[in-house]
């Protein structure tokens, strides 16, 4: 078997801060920063609907009038079918394919257009226990600005695989300014977004993102999020209801912008637009705090 070896990532000898107590997280070349453009990270319980949320609040920006990037961080690389109708290749596959060699590649290589005009990339990640989720970033950054695909973006959508796990998959936090937690109004999700939340803290020590709120999904009701909220120092900012159309939006391979125009999916047409804006004016910034464990089963549930 060929053993493909990745070239090894350069860590910026005047980093001395750490990111938390016994933190190992990847540090990026600060010289890969992204230009000007407004960069989120949208983060979340695995399945909680990320990729949805993400693909719809692109085009919400791009309906807005601007050029949206969005870029899928999960090796299943599935963030953007909905926008570009099918799976894309991944950064990983087609560097790989130039053994590595970036220089070799196009820009239409890696980056397709997708619904309303958005941009989309997926980094994909490394095999299944190898490699760091941080590598991928990185090397993704760097190949959309050597392309300068970067100066002529106006957002930029990290959507990132599940929960947060190692400082590999908490890479986008060093590009982004606002960090967005997809949540359920149900105990997994919240458990999931409390660590988030921890991540996010860790991160805006040494880097400018701060948490930007909670998007309630899937959700008919709020309270057990409003409960978490409440505590740890968190606002909902947008509430998308658990519409069987949204289901049915993924197996038609399509955004809500796409579908039937019925009452309810106008309605939640409009929260994305709503959320669009709310973020491009500069939404508030929260100092969310994470809750113990043991505090979290105390917190939440019926009395």
């Amino acid at each position: 078997m060929n053993v493909i070896t990745k070239p090894p990532i350069a860590h910026p000898s005047h980093v001395t801060k750490c990111d938390g107590d016994g933190s190992v997280q990847v540090h990026l070349d600060p010289q890969q920063k992204i230009g000007n453009a407004r960069v989120f990270a949208v983060y979340g319980k695995g399945g909680i609907g990320k990729s949805t949320t993400s693909s719809n609040l692109s085009v919400a920006f791009a309906k807005l009038g601007k050029r949206v990037l969005q870029i899928g961080c999960d090796p299943k690389h599935d963030s953007t079918f909905t926008l570009t109708k099918k799976l894309m290749p991944t950064v990983i596959d087609v560097l790989e394919s130039v053994n590595f060699h970036s220089e070799e590649l196009r820009i239409e290589d890696f980056v397709f257009e997708g619904y309303a005009g958005v941009k989309c990339v997926e980094a994909g990640g490394p095999p299944a226990g190898t490699g760091c989720g941080g590598y991928v970033v990185g090397q993704t950054v760097k190949l959309l600005k050597e392309h300068h695909l970067l100066d002529d973006t106006d957002v930029v959508i990290f959507d990132v695989l599940g929960d947060v796990v190692c400082g590999g998959f908490a890479a986008p936090l060093q590009h982004a300014e606002r960090a967005l937690i997809v949540a359920a109004n149900d105990f997994d999700s919240i458990f999931a977004m409390n660590r988030i939340v921890q991540a996010i803290a860790a991160k805006s020590k040494n880097y400018k993102v701060r948490l930007g709120g909670v998007i309630a999904n899937r959700s008919a009701e709020t309270d057990q999020i409003d409960k978490f909220n409440a505590v740890a120092g968190l606002r909902t900012i947008a509430h998308i209801p658990d519409l069987d159309d949204i289901r049915k939006s993924r197996l038609k391979k399509a955004t809500l912008f796409e579908m039937e125009p019925t009452p309810a999916i106008l309605a939640v047409q409009q929260e994305y637009l709503r959320l669009a804006q709310s973020l491009l004016d500069g939404n508030e910034e929260f100092n969310g705090q994470s809750l113990k464990d043991r505090d979290i089963f105390d917190l939440l549930g019926f009395d």
